[in-house]
């Protein structure tokens, strides 16, 4: 048992001189990132495609949320959300509150979702974009709309296997590039 213990402590040792450094991201890159989102998210998509197309803005505000805390504020989420209502001629504040109560959570469960891996994440992510749907139906039904099946959680689900694809995706231009000079 306790060699186990002294092989796990000095394989964590090991890992943590392989970490990536990344390079700060910049604001345009954020405002690209959020541009190319919702691009995504008003594709005209018929059918099952637009049953489990997931909410790409809500991934990409959740993403940049998590790693730079101080970049994504509640207002960039809540500017977003409204561009996102006018897009989908919805009632006008319904994602924004829904994307400032993901900023919220996001910002609560921060340090644990930063020291978790992309797959650790996953379960968390997935509880995040369930309760920015939950806040949509309460929004939708309170004005007097019908509540939908349970099709419409469908991409809280995508949303959660496409949640790794997109991290790594939004990483790969942040990673350094290596030094022909160094030693």
């Amino acid at each position: 048992m306790n060699q186990k213990r002294i092989k796990d402590r000095n394989s964590n040792e090991n890992n943590y001189f392989r970490q990536e450094v990344f390079i700060p991201a910049s604001y345009g890159y954020i405002a690209l990132s959020l541009a190319l989102a919702l691009i995504l998210n008003l594709l005209p998509l018929q059918g099952d495609l637009l049953v489990f197309r997931p909410d790409f803005v809500a991934i990409t505000i959740i993403y940049w949320s998590i790693n730079y805390p101080h970049k994504m504020r509640m207002s960039i989420a809540f500017g977003m959300g409204l561009m996102m209502d006018v897009g989908n001629t919805s009632i006008l504040g319904q994602h924004a509150l829904a994307y400032c109560v993901m900023i919220y959570l996001t910002l609560i469960f921060g340090r644990r979702l930063r020291l978790f891996g992309l797959m650790q994440q996953a379960p968390q992510i997935a509880l995040i974009l369930l309760m920015m749907q939950t806040t949509l139906i309460l929004v939708a039904v309170s004005s007097g709309s019908h509540l939908p099946g349970w099709s419409y959680f469908f991409a809280s689900a995508t949303g959660t296997l496409l949640w790794a694809p997109i991290s790594l995706l939004l990483n790969t231009p942040l990673k350094q590039k290596p030094d022909p000079n160094a030693l």
